[in-house]
């Protein structure tokens, strides 16, 4: 519990990237396993060599259980929160062709076990390279999932004032159970709704996050509401932000 929640989900991931799924999953089968396992073999009429025997194997299969358990969070854990397009998307290790990794910046070429690595994703050099996206796209791989394309999240500063949106707009349309858990995060971040923006966080298990910013664009807090109610809005976007970013 410690090394999934402590290291590999740290707080939201926890939610966003499954890790609390995965953890009841793997005590949920131990748990039964064990005492299914026993309530089937038991019988007091065994030798004290046949009940060390069951145990033993009873054993066995809980630590395969575990060990299971264990590697399927190590591969669902999240390794990067990527800036892509307009959002951040949180990628975890299984999403990535280990092969891949040598083409990424030389300070990206390793997966985290900490927490996601805060990364931005650069945009096509030519008209091959976009094709390529779009066709790798097609099939479920998104350039935030392609080492070859993440780059210094810093390079990425004017895109996401550009598309970054007003909390306080945000709060405006949203439901009165979203506006609480909208305002829990806001008084976490311990600075004035006016200064704060967002942006839709994704995930393969959700896309009902947000990402929280205050200038420089520094991530502040999450929330787990819808961030996309008002992307088609441009009424909504930061006048100060996209002059910023022109």
């Amino acid at each position: 519990m410690g090394v999934i929640f402590g290291l590999w989900f740290p707080y939201p991931y926890r939610e966003i990237s499954g890790g609390s799924q995965i953890f009841l999953m793997v005590i949920g089968v131990d748990a039964i396993c064990g005492p299914t396992l026993i309530a089937i073999i038991a019988n007091p009429k065994k030798s004290k060599r046949e009940l060390i025997a069951d145990f033993f194997f009873i054993g066995a299969i809980q630590l395969a259980a575990l060990g299971y358990g264990i590697f399927s969070a190590a591969e669902a854990r999240p390794v990067v929160l990527a800036f892509e397009v307009d959002r951040m998307v949180a990628v975890s290790a299984s999403e990535i062709d280990p092969k891949e990794l040598v083409e990424a910046p030389m300070n990206m070429r390793s997966l985290s076990w900490k927490g996601p690595q805060l990364v931005g994703t650069r945009k096509p050099s030519n008209s091959d390279e976009m094709l390529d996206a779009l066709d790798h796209s097609l099939q479920g791989l998104e350039p935030s999932a392609r080492p070859s394309w993440w780059q210094d999240v810093s390079n990425n500063a004017p895109d996401i004032r550009l598309r970054a949106k007003k909390v306080s707009d945000l709060v405006a349309v949203s439901s009165p159970e979203s506006q609480i858990l909208l305002n829990n995060a806001i008084e976490k971040s311990g600075l004035p709704v006016g200064g704060l923006f967002y942006l839709p966080l994704t995930s393969r298990w959700t896309k009902e996050w947000v990402v929280l910013f205050a200038e420089p664009m520094n991530i502040v807090g999450y929330a787990s509401v819808d961030g996309f109610s008002t992307s088609a809005q441009s009424a909504h976007k930061n006048p100060e932000a996209i002059k910023a970013a022109k």
